[in-house]
């Protein structure tokens, strides 16, 4: 089986960097979490700036992990897992979608978000489970 950290973007012993995925639904900006506030899901652990928004991740975990296991979403879109920044960011129909640069945010993403989420989801069906290295 494979390994949680293929999946998932780690960074900082922690998804997407120790960055609280839910603060991104709330409050609207990158906010890092704690580990006093955090949460074991898909083998790894998730870190968040409150106990609210802990509680809030432990009810709905589906709902605020974000696409592609926080890797950047126009690499999967491409193929590739790529490690993101947690300034960019965007929302889209409620899921939580990270890119890499600001390049690959405002020229792929932001420019055309239906192809490249549609081309990162058939993408991630195939390479979710390889290494970043491997790709």
């Amino acid at each position: 089986s494979a390994l949680a950290v293929d999946e998932l973007y780690m960074a900082v012993d922690a998804v997407v960097g120790g960055y609280d995925v839910v603060a991104n639904h709330t409050v609207g900006a990158p906010t890092m979490g704690s580990a006093d506030h955090s949460a074991t899901y898909q083998g790894a652990t998730w870190h968040f700036s409150s106990a609210e928004n802990l509680e809030m991740f432990n009810a709905d975990p589906a709902k605020f992990a974000p696409a592609y296991g926080g890797w950047c979403s126009a690499g999967a879109s491409k193929g590739k897992k790529v490690p993101t920044q947690p300034d960019l960011f965007a929302i889209v129909d409620g899921q939580l979608y990270l890119n890499s640069s600001p390049a690959a945010h405002d020229n792929l993403f932001l420019a055309d978000t239906e192809n490249v989420i549609r081309k990162g989801e058939g993408n991630w069906k195939q390479i979710f489970a390889t290494p970043a290295g491997d790709l």
